[in-house]
């Protein structure tokens, strides 16, 4: 009797003992299975732009891995990809881009990504674009104009993709957490409605007849559209900065500054103001020369790694520009 007891006991204790093992591969496996899907795993989301690159990472958070291919301080539509960066295209989950023709060099990898099955969202096509008009295009009834890829100089049309963006990455990458992704787009859509808001008090201050913008290129259309200014021409008349003005671009722009009273200048900082300085030659040495953080975010700590940041510093400085402030 006593033996056989004890032989019991030593059943009981070992069946107690395969459960307990079980019990802890079972949570070994689950922890690998959440490790995975946390780390190395993660779905991924490949943007252009370092400006889309910022928006869509204060999207996404830790949901997803953020991959932007253009650096710091680069040219939009001067920047290629390296190979490497060309074959992320085609393994994310997401390609996020302007569109509108602003990544000159990148969408035909882009485009190699949509056709080997990759989602990719073009933005700047979806917020409404607005077009501009150059030499070649004509009068009104000549051309048709050509569409302006600059959305993100309105911070009301960013909201927009803001949404827009949030739906793509629920729809299209797996593993996110919706509710946490509509709670992260929705909290930076409060932001930019407070960064609309200080805008429009910002310029307030700039009097109706300071209200004219020469830029580098093309750059300031939505935002002159959305707070009330006026475009009166660029020193590069084009959308991109690949493009080169003539001597006789140089010349109506000069004469329609001196007609409008214009002595400011707006010029990018990923370009070099050479030909910003060209038309302070022109005009007698006595045009300012503002630098602007239009078309790219800095590297951190420089004044504009954000795009919040970027607007802020922008609208102080043109208000700044046109006052004399």
């Amino acid at each position: 009797m006593i033996r056989t007891a004890a032989k019991r006991r030593v059943r009981v204790g070992a069946a107690r003992l395969r459960h307990l093992i079980v019990g802890l591969l079972a949570l070994t496996t689950a922890a690998a299975a959440s490790a995975c899907a946390t780390g190395g795993e993660q779905p991924r989301i490949v943007v252009t732009t370092n400006i889309l690159g910022d928006i869509t990472r204060e999207i996404v958070g830790d949901e997803a891995a953020v991959t932007v291919l253009m650096k710091p301080n680069a040219d939009p539509h001067s920047f290629g990809l390296s190979a490497v960066q060309a074959a992320e295209l085609e393994r994310a989950d997401l390609v996020v881009y302007n569109g509108l023709g602003l990544e000159e060099n990148v969408l035909r990898h882009v485009d190699a990504a949509r056709e080997s099955g990759v989602a990719a969202f073009a933005v700047g096509d979806a917020v409404d674009p607005l077009t501009f008009r150059t030499a070649d295009d004509g009068g009104p009834e000549e051309g048709g104009g050509h569409p302006d890829p600059h959305f993100w100089t309105d911070p009301d049309r960013v909201r927009k993709a803001v949404g827009l963006i949030a739906d793509q990455v629920m729809e299209h990458v797996d593993g996110v957490d919706d509710r946490a992704v509509r709670a992260h787009a929705d909290h930076y859509g409060d932001q930019l409605t407070s960064l609309t808001a200080w805008m429009e008090k910002s310029f307030d201050r700039v009097p109706e007849d300071r209200r004219s913008l020469v830029t580098n290129h093309h750059v300031f259309g939505y935002l002159a559209d959305r707070f009330g200014f006026r475009v009166i021409g660029a020193v590069i008349p084009s959308g991109t900065t690949l493009a080169s003005p003539s001597s006789s671009d140089l010349r109506s722009l000069t004469e329609a500054m001196e007609e409008a009273g214009v002595r400011t200048v707006f010029a990018d900082s990923s370009q070099p103001t050479r030909l910003a300085e060209v038309l302070r030659t022109e005009l007698g040495g006595t045009v300012q020369v503002v630098e602007l953080y239009s078309e790219s975010l800095t590297a951190e700590g420089e004044g504009a790694d954000t795009y919040l940041r970027m607007m802020r510093a922008n609208t102080t400085a043109m208000a700044d520009g046109l006052t004399g402030g």
